[in-house]
């Protein structure tokens, strides 16, 4: 009988500890990408391209979010009174630039495989990115305090150059708008 008990007490903690190793490791699984926001976004940011229903209109605030963090790295270089860690941000806005270029580039792609017509987001980063390409490359020839950030400002570079490739390209490939019929 004490053998019985033993056993089934034995047995019963056996569970709970199964039970609790079991729920922790569940607890920390990674988060699937799509839902962990960008550290370069802030909290407002993510949560417009979380609620953002289509690629077409991330595509869209990707580019506008760029855009931003490219006018603040101009703003930053423009000040006459630097700030402390003026390295440290350059360098961080030219990221978060970097990323939201790559993003909406890889926002393209989502499109593409569930057929979307996203050809006036396609547009938009067409003539945005150019722009921005073009500014890059001035701060790469006469940028102050170029030796900073060049290495960061040559991957901007470089991620700018593939995203207008990968515009291009899925322009050329773009599905056709579909054709309204009239009702007869």
């Amino acid at each position: 009988m004490i053998f019985v008990r033993r056993y089934v007490i034995v047995f019963t903690v056996g569970v709970i500890l199964t039970a609790l190793v079991g729920a922790r490791s569940a607890a920390t699984q990674p988060q699937p990408q799509d839902l962990t926001p960008k550290d370069y976004l802030s909290d407002d940011e993510a949560d417009k391209i979380r609620d953002a229903l289509t690629p077409a209109e991330r595509i869209k605030l990707y580019v506008a979010f760029a855009e931003d963090r490219l006018n603040k790295f101009d703003y930053e270089l423009k000040r006459t009174v630097p700030e402390r860690r003026r390295s440290e941000i350059l360098n961080g806005l030219l990221n978060g630039y970097a990323g939201c270029v790559d993003d909406a580039a890889d926002q393209i792609q989502v499109a593409q495989d569930k057929q979307m017509d996203i050809r006036d987001a396609l547009k938009l980063m067409d003539t945005k990115e150019k722009a921005f390409l073009e500014a890059l490359q001035k701060y790469d020839k006469d940028g102050p305090d170029l030796d900073d950030y060049r290495d960061t400002l040559e991957d901007a570079i470089d991620g700018t150059k593939d995203a207008i490739s990968d515009t291009e390209e899925a322009q050329k490939t773009a599905l056709p708008a579909p054709v309204r019929r009239k009702p007869q």
